[in-house]
């Protein structure tokens, strides 16, 4: 795996690391491709993170999440030293059993759900997997499938009860 050593820096409210040129041909040669993204495995002071390399501004940046930050004791400006190497394993989802069964019921909502942006359908799943409860998953499958049965999906709420606008509401005029 190779290593090198960077120095952390800010771009806007990330933060991130500068990857080497050898490094990257090293990457790029691994994932047999130069295009961004790229999964890398990460590996700071004996923590493995899965992460992704992106090309951004012309730069490829391996951006340092809290929890990367807190292993390394690191922060914007501290050098440090990294391991990485391509990541093979997919980064899919998996589909809750509940959902599965719900999209299968709902011939209108599995045609909506197909149609929704990669990235939106990955939040979805992910929201969905990272639940604690049952009874939670199932209120929030409810709320998804009602969502998808209109035709659209607005986002996911908290509560999932009621679905958060992507905008405010103009404000009433004062009398």
């Amino acid at each position: 795996m190779p290593s090198f050593n960077a120095t952390v820096a800010l771009l806007g409210i990330n933060s991130y690391v500068s990857v080497p040129g050898p490094v990257l041909k090293r990457l790029f040669a691994a994932a047999a491709r130069d295009k961004s993204p790229i999964a890398v495995r990460v590996v700071l002071n004996d923590a493995s993170f899965r992460q992704t390399l992106v090309r951004y501004r012309g730069d490829w940046r391996l951006y340092l999440n809290t929890p990367m930050r807190k292993a390394a004791h690191k922060q914007v400006g501290d050098r440090l030293k990294l391991t990485v190497e391509y990541d093979p394993e997919p980064r899919t989802e998996r589909i809750p059993a509940v959902l599965k069964q719900a999209l299968h019921d709902d011939p209108k909502a599995q045609l909506s759900f197909g149609q929704l942006d990669a990235s939106l359908k990955k939040d979805v799943l992910r929201h969905l997997n990272n639940l604690k409860t049952k009874s939670s998953l199932e209120r929030n499958v409810e709320n998804i499938i009602s969502q998808l049965r209109g035709g659209a999906f607005v986002t996911l709420s908290v509560s999932a009860r009621t679905p958060k606008p992507r905008h405010k509401a103009p404000a009433r005029p004062s009398k």
